[in-house]
Parts: structure tokens; sequence; C-alpha cells
């Protein structure tokens, strides 16, 4: 039987000459606690492909101590994956053994390796900070993506793809879903919410410059609806309580317009003000409070809040943007903030309840504006669009 925690399995690959493959000169225990602890959902991904969790173990085990005592570790998790495979040639054929696919056997030692250089402290300096390598999710966009989540670990991307058509990708806690093709003729980005399990809501410009509509019902999706307007940006969407929608445009004058779903009806435009040089973004915390974030024409980051009795005034949070910002919320009055700067990078301001932190580098090269989501109070996925077109994914949390 494998006991824990670190006890040699029934099976242990080995060489040639009956050793081990690999003699590590320390075994790395703390980590391997953190693993074990803080993110068993790597452990249950691979249970759920068919691999026993003690062979797992080992598996992880093998990965995190070539990190820590033959990887150079100024290197990327994905340069030291790398190398890790070349030292352990029979790795994909082992995974075969218990069904588990390539991609997601690439995807969870990279992770492993991930965690095991934030731990040490150097991490993959760029992103570090408990930021994952970006992940390259194919596909071949025309736009920025725009991402929801209806329940924890659940995530829906959306993007304009070939044919200015509406493309949907989703995790469902396991694995990535193939592309889908939702239909339309976008002119713009899309942008998408949820209010409640299994309800999203996507909005996009059209060909006549209108805001256009389509919703997931948990059954089906709706046909295209016009809801008027004259956008010149993408448009946003943010979510105040469940059946209650705020979309947010650019329009012809710069300035911002929000039309509103009551739970009955689409209220009128209403004109919000200010100098916008980019599609707006927004989000709420809670049932009396939306942030809306843009670019000014500075280039700075701007910000306007309502209260839940008036909006405040705009306000410049600095910064140089390259691209519209996007924005997302782990708990109530916080805020992570996500722009492409100067040079294709990702930058994140973020609000933590009581000021604004300095920027932080991210890293990655951003062929459009990220996008951004939270699921859970220690969750945050940030979608771009790559040098090849790509969807490319980076995630902080568990």
């Amino acid at each position: 039987m494998y006991r824990y925690p670190y006890q040699t399995p029934q099976f242990v690959p080995v060489d040639y000459y009956g050793q081990p493959y690999i003699d590590f000169r320390q075994q790395p225990q703390e980590v391997m606690q953190i693993l074990r602890s803080q993110h068993n959902n790597l452990y249950s991904q691979l249970e759920q492909a068919g691999m026993n969790r003690g062979i797992t173990d080992y598996i992880f085990s093998l990965a995190v101590g070539y990190t820590l005592n033959q990887a150079n570790t100024n290197q990327s998790a994905s340069q030291i994956y790398t190398q890790f495979q070349n030292q352990i040639p029979w790795l994909y054929q082992f995974f075969r053994r218990f069904n588990v696919s390539q991609n997601l056997a690439d995807r969870i030692l990279t992770r492993v390796i991930e965690i095991t250089l934030n731990q040490i402290g150097n991490g993959q300096g760029q992103p570090g900070q408990g930021w994952s390598s970006w992940e390259n999710l194919g596909g071949t966009l025309t736009s920025a993506p725009t991402v929801a989540s209806w329940q924890p670990n659940r995530l829906d991307v959306f993007a304009r793809g070939t044919g200015d058509r509406l493309y949907h990708k989703w995790w469902n806690g396991n694995r990535w879903s193939d592309w889908e093709n939702l239909g339309g003729t976008l002119t713009s980005p899309p942008a998408a919410v949820s209010w409640g399990p299994n309800r999203i809501d996507v909005f996009a410009r059209g060909t006549d410059q209108s805001l256009y509509h389509i919703w997931w019902n948990g059954n089906q999706w709706s046909n295209w609806e016009n809801l008027g307007g004259t956008l010149t940006s993408a448009p946003t969407v943010s979510s105040r309580r469940s059946n209650q929608l705020d979309v947010f445009v650019r329009g012809t004058n710069q300035r911002l317009y929000k039309k509103t779903w009551n739970g009955s009806r689409w209220q009128d435009w209403e004109d919000l003000g200010g100098s916008l040089a980019s599609a707006p973004a927004a989000v709420s915390w809670g049932p009396n409070r939306i942030d809306v974030f843009a670019r000014g024409q500075n280039q700075d980051l701007i910000h306007k809040w309502w209260n839940g009795s008036n909006w405040s005034n705009w306000e410049s949070l600095g910064g140089t943007l390259t691209s519209h910002p996007t924005v997302s919320s782990r708990r109530p009055n916080r805020l992570d903030v996500f722009v492409r700067g100067t040079n294709q990078r990702l930058y994140k301001r973020s609000w933590n309840g009581s000021r604004w932190e300095n920027w932080v580098d991210l890293d990655g090269t951003l062929t459009s504006a990220p996008a951004a989501v939270s699921w859970g109070p220690n969750r945050t996925d940030v979608f771009a669009r790559g040098r090849n077109q790509n969807l490319i994914h980076i995630y902080q949390g568990r």
C-alpha cells in the first residue's frame, strides 16, 4: 500500500539498470505538503482521468524534486517542464497507460512546477506572485476575448472569430471544450456576464453600430436581439443582482452611456459623461455598487463608480494603456484592473479595500485587450489574444 509522505509506491519507473530513473538530493516535502493541502484540484483532475492518487503524488514529487535540485530556477515553468520531460522519456507513455491526455498532463505538471517556483521565491519572475504561466488555448481570434463564470471552476470565453461570428469555448471544471460557432455578425469584441447558475448574457456591436444581445438560459441560446444605440466601441456589461444587467458603451461623442435591464424591461440609454479613448470595462461587487473603467484621453486609466445613490466624478489612476481595460472582483470592495501596456505586456492595478496598489507587470505578449473574471475569493482568470491570434490564458489562485 502507498503511504505518505514519501515512501516508495509499488510502481516505480526504473532505468535499464533497474535503478530509479531520477535520484533527487532531497525530498521536497514542504512543497508537496502545499500541493496536497492547497491544490487538491490537481490531484482530482488526474484521478478523474483514471490515475491513482498515490501514483499522481509520486509523479508530482519527481517534478518538484527536479525543479528544486536540478533546474535553473531563473527559467520559466514551461522551460523547466520541457527539460523535465527530456530527463524522463517514458513520461508520455506512462500517462497514456492511465488514459491521461498529453494536454492534461502538460498543463498539470507545468502548474506543479509553477507552484514550486513560487514557493522558493523565484516563480517565473514574470508573471510570478502566484500567477501561472501563459497557456495557449488555440482558436483564431479577430478581437479581444471576454469571459464570464456562472459557478465555481466554470469559465465561458467568447471572442469574434473568422467571418465576424461569435465563438464560444468553456472550461467545465475538468477540461476545455472545442470552439462552438454562435453566429451573428460582430463589429466589436463581445462582452459577457452571468447573473446566476446556467445563465450567460453576451453583447456586441452589430453592422449598424447598434447593441446586440444573445443569451443562454440553461438549455439553449436565444436569437440575437437589437437593443439600439450608436456604439463607437465594444460594450461592457455587469450585473448587480439576479436578473439585472447594466450595459455600458462609448457613444458618438466619446461619452459613456448606460442601458439597464431592470428585471422586466430595458430602460432608456443614460448619458454618464466623460471623454473615453477606448471601450469601457465594468464590474459589480455588490447590489448597490458598479465600477466602470476606460482609457482616458491621456492614455491613462480612468474610473467612475456608482455607490447606490449617485455616480462619482471620473478619477485618473495613471498608467499608459494601449488597449481598453478589463476588471474583475474577487470579493466585496476588492478590484483587479488589467490592461495592456506599451510593451504589449499585461499590467494589473488592484484596489485592496482601502487604497490603490502600484502597477504590477504580469508579462505576456498581448495583441488585444485582456479579459478577466473571478469565480471565487482566491481565483482570477485572465485571457487575451496572443501573437498567433490564438487565445492565451493566465490565472492566479486555486
